[in-house]
């Protein structure tokens, strides 16, 4: 146990160090082309880009800001995802729901984004259309994972909770759950990303009051791109610690479930 946990200290040190020599090369890469272009107002260096973000993290707004936008973006993340988990389990078990939602299911997955967020300014408040565009990514891939979990589940497992009588609840926790769940997770990992960038896109083109999308248009108008360079690096970070964060979860959570299932079938 002592020298499993020792090589996997060495390999995340290892993976560190690589992504910090990565990092650094794309900096020194940006500083080259910066230099060679010498025009601020086509590419900033990086430590322009820098500056500038340590001057939003001194003025509050910056904080309101990114608050309103991760609130939006993670609350429609959350409503696609129990639309899909229900859409999901209905269409598994029952054909003609699934009959009658599939085509749902392709005009969500095949209409351009920008055509979603036109119409529905239509019909909602800028406050609410990013919500909503967050939850329209995520939901046909949730929905698509969770039913292909449920309808991959070991015929054998369901025979055996069969024989032992087992009550709907149970065959769900036991039998249908650790099936589904790396499907699940599958479809949460690969959603995050495109519903957050969706959701800023959202922002940058409805233009709600307080947002990144507003900032990001707002410096793209007033030519300052050292601020819109600053702000599209600040959603990148933001991204990328939302999906750690979330992947460190979601790992926690299936460990606890595999963990439970295998403890089950003992």
């Amino acid at each position: 146990r002592y020298l499993y946990c020792k090589m996997i200290k060495k390999f995340k040190l290892k993976n560190l160090i690589y992504g910090f020599i990565a990092i650094l090369f794309w900096l020194l890469l940006w500083q080259i082309a910066s230099i060679a272009v010498n025009r601020e107002l086509i590419l900033p260096n990086p430590l322009q880009v820098l500056l500038k973000i340590f001057e939003f993290l001194s003025l509050p707004l910056f904080y309101k800001t990114v608050f309103y936008s991760l609130g939006r973006v993670m609350l429609g993340m959350l409503l696609g995802v129990l639309i899909g988990v229900l859409g999901g389990f209905l269409t598994a078990f029952s054909k003609i729901a699934k009959a009658m939602f599939s085509p749902i299911l392709s005009i969500a997955k095949s209409t351009p984004i920008a055509s979603f967020i036109i119409l529905l300014f239509l019909w909602l408040s800028r406050d609410t259309v990013a919500c909503v565009i967050s939850a329209l990514i995520v939901f046909p891939i949730v929905w698509s994972n969770v039913e292909t979990g449920i309808t991959s589940t070991d015929k054998k497992l369901l025979e055996m909770a069969c024989a032992y009588k087992m009550t709907a609840s149970a065959k769900i926790m036991h039998v249908y759950l650790p099936s589904t769940l790396p499907y699940f997770i599958a479809s949460i990992k690969s959603s995050l990303g495109m519903s957050w960038k969706a959701g800023i896109a959202a922002e940058a083109l409805i233009l709600p009051s307080i947002s990144i999308g507003k900032q990001i248009f707002e410096s793209k108008y007033n030519l300052d791109t050292v601020a819109l360079f600053a702000w599209t690096v600040v959603v990148i970070i933001l991204s990328i610690i939302i999906e750690k964060l979330l992947v460190l979860l979601l790992n926690r959570l299936t460990r606890k479930s595999y963990g439970a299932g295998g403890n089950t079938n003992a």
